[in-house]
């Protein structure tokens, strides 16, 4: 039931409806930016944040909770499993199924590599079937890659690695092309013209869509792909410590089968990480929009190996997570409804802010006007404020909401909200790692040889902030990249005697700092049982 101040506040909301769709909020300085992003968004927050005492990032500030994972015990020692004697053999070893591992593997198994895929849950669990906006391209007469790249290097605080963006925004109009050709079925006119709309922060119209189910209508060709390859796939098993050789190379990675917790060796001639994000961490305590697996594996199994992150520090809080009803709870709800038209209100019924900003803004000013000026709704778990999604139809005409984002207008449906004919109330939502281990335009870490990383577990692509639409991008692009790259050094490699010895001297690295733990990772799937004293 509605409380009289949630019924209030909904009715001015209706009321200031006409008079907010005509009205254009202003765009934020870059002093506005600054002051709201210091002072309101959770990367900010010093008290949040460790400095780490071990390892290639040793010094650098990390979460809390990341911190305690990167500086914890490895599942296993040297002696759990015998190297001499490998379950699996293959050229390139990927780990993590989603949309960069499968990318990565299409990519490998089409230059003559043989290719494994092991995966904690099943190929396609991953955030990327998660994903709804879209996948930005610049394809259109209007546009370019040196404008996209623009708008993305400003929009990730000019902080991203150029040659990464460079390739990010080069390759982008080819791996829309890829994709058509393999089989996704993006949004077009009758006569065929690619639908394209505007995402935060981007001057041009350049998200390409399948209605709002992008990433799941990706991950469905991608891997329908792998299985018409036959590329092994190894489901329900967890990488949980890389394998390097004598001269340190990657060379493979001990698997644990997540349901007998049997140990198996993996040994590979190169190794891909693919794990994806962090939201299942929960940094701060914040709601996630991420599936069940997302436990930053990649960057725990990297670390110990000696591989460098970069901007670890960073997380995108989605600005318009789900914040009523509690059964959706940190659900995403996609940039694509302020693309469509929707605007950001509070409970007096007052656009607030341009429904468009970057997202790292768009969040730190939701916190701001539901913490400092008070003007947040009570959704009895917390404030929120409201997205009006009615304006959509009132501007795009009836059935917009049905046509280009039914997946919202069904979620809302669910639990009685016709988002047609009423708003509904969104918060920030832990959403995407920024940071991740840091690797050369080819997909390689800076420092451990033979190990490519794809997808989010990648730091540095996108800078401190990312835009709507380059996560689906990312995947394809830096995936592919992987995949061509790992397949041709895996021609001309010699894998060397295999070695957890990085195991025992990590361990060595977390006794001479004087941490005393009981934790061991990587985590790979997170604990919501509730814990009593008896």
């Amino acid at each position: 039931m509605y409380s009289e101040q949630f019924k209030e506040s909904l009715a001015l909301v209706e009321a200031a409806r006409e008079k907010n769709i005509a009205f254009e909020p202003a765009r934020m300085t870059a002093e506005q930016k600054e002051q709201v992003l210091s002072t309101f968004h959770p990367d900010y927050k010093t008290d949040e944040f460790e400095t780490l005492t071990v390892g290639p990032n040793k010094g650098e500030k990390v979460p809390k909770e990341l911190a305690a994972t990167l500086q914890a015990h490895s599942r296993i020692t040297a002696d759990s499993v015998n190297l001499s004697a490998p379950d699996y053999e293959t050229d390139v070893l990927i780990i993590g199924g989603g949309g960069a591992g499968t990318a990565a593997a299409i990519e490998a198994h089409e230059a003559g590599a043989d290719v494994m895929i092991v995966t904690k849950l099943r190929m396609g669990d991953a955030n990327t079937m998660m994903a709804e906006g879209g996948i930005q391209a610049a394809d259109k007469p209007n546009d370019s890659p040196a404008i996209h790249f623009v708008d993305a290097f400003g929009g990730g605080h000019f902080s991203a690695k150029r040659d990464l963006l460079a390739k990010l925004v080069c390759d982008a109009p080819e791996a829309i092309r890829w994709l058509s050709e393999l089989g996704v079925e993006f949004d077009k006119e009758p006569d065929g013209t690619m639908i394209t709309t505007h995402g935060g922060g981007t001057s041009r119209k350049r998200m390409h869509a399948a209605k709002d189910y992008s990433g799941a209508e990706i991950m469905r060709t991608l891997r329908d792909e792998v299985l018409n390859r036959g590329i092994t796939v190894v489901d329900f098993t967890a990488a949980i410590e890389l394998i390097l050789d004598e001269n340190g190379a990657a060379a493979g990675a001990v698997l644990m089968n997540m349901e007998t917790k049997e140990l198996l060796v993996a040994k590979a001639k190169t190794v891909i990480i693919a794990t994806g994000g962090a939201g299942r961490m929960h940094y701060q305590g914040f709601p996630t929009s991420n599936h069940y697996g997302a436990t930053a594996d990649g960057l725990v199994l990297g670390y110990r190996a000696g591989a460098k992150l970069l901007y670890a520090e960073t997380l995108q809080y989605h600005p318009t997570g789900a914040a009523y009803p509690t059964q959706i709870f940190g659900a995403l709800v996609t940039e694509k409804v302020r693309s469509l038209g929707a605007k950001l209100v509070n409970k007096n019924g007052e656009v607030f802010m341009h429904p468009l900003e970057t997202r790292d803004v768009t969040a730190a000013s939701v916190i701001r006007e539901c913490s400092e000026r008070g003007n947040g709704v009570d959704t009895g778990n917390g404030q929120a404020v409201w997205l009006d999604t009615p304006m959509i139809e009132k501007i795009g005409g009836e059935g917009t909401i049905e046509k280009r984002i039914p997946a919202m207008m069904r979620m809302f449906g669910k639990y009685g909200i016709d988002i047609r004919k009423e708003p509904i109330l969104i918060y920030p939502t832990l959403h995407y790692q920024n940071g991740g281990l840091d690797i050369k335009v080819n997909g390689e870490t800076t420092n451990v040889k033979n190990l490519f990383v794809a997808g989010e577990a990648v730091g540095g692509i996108h800078g401190k902030n990312r835009l709507m639409g380059n996560s689906l991008l990312d995947i394809i692009v830096f995936g592919r990249n992987a995949g061509q790259h790992a397949a041709a050094v895996a021609k001309e490699t010699t894998v060397g005697k295999l070695t957890l010895d990085h195991i025992a001297k990590f361990e060595a690295m977390l006794a001479d700092a004087g941490i005393k733990t009981e934790t061991v990772s990587p985590k790979l799937l997170p604990n919501y049982t509730k814990q009593e004293n008896i």
